[in-house]
């Protein structure tokens, strides 16, 4: 029953107890200190900032509604009028392209019936001399064949004459 009772008014362990509590408030809870930070945080936040952010807010508000009604738009039309001309000079460099490579094919298309006509030529002539060749060849044999019946006769003669001979 005693330890339940609070201890007496004059007890030798109040002024124990009441040093404990003023020890233990000023070391261990911090809660008044902190609430007392960020009071002066706020204080000086407030007074040294001021409406900065709402006048900077406000600001870049502005811009962006000036940037949407009056820039934009010169931008846009600026770049339809540059990508308008560029269009143009592309389809330019686009055509005259077109007409280079139609010459490139006509001078290449020209050089190779050249080359057919001078291949054809070869041809042709080649032809001929193997032609004129068989002629020659067929002459010399022709000729070849006569001197040879020719000596053959001849031949045979002298052997006629010189079987005469050989009688006596």
């Amino acid at each position: 029953d005693r330890r339940r009772d609070a201890p007496a008014a004059g007890s030798p362990i109040q002024p124990i107890i009441k040093d404990v509590g003023e020890i233990y408030s000023r070391l261990l809870d911090h809660r008044p200190v902190i609430q007392g930070e960020i009071r002066y945080f706020v204080k000086e936040f407030e007074e040294k900032r001021g409406l900065r952010e709402l006048r900077v807010l406000e600001n870049l508000k502005n811009t962006i509604f000036e940037t949407n009604d009056r820039v934009l738009p010169k931008c846009e039309q600026a770049m339809r009028d540059n990508l308008n001309e560029t269009l143009r000079r592309l389809q330019a460099a686009n055509h005259m392209m077109h007409r280079l490579q139609v010459k490139e094919y006509e001078a290449r298309k020209l050089q190779a019936d050249k080359v057919m006509a001078r291949e054809e030529k070869c041809v042709a002539h080649w032809e001929e001399f193997m032609k004129d060749q068989q002629n020659k060849r067929a002459e010399v044999d022709e000729e070849h064949r006569k001197a040879m019946e020719r000596l053959k006769e001849q031949y045979s003669e002298m052997e006629k004459e010189l079987a005469k001979y050989v009688a006596f």
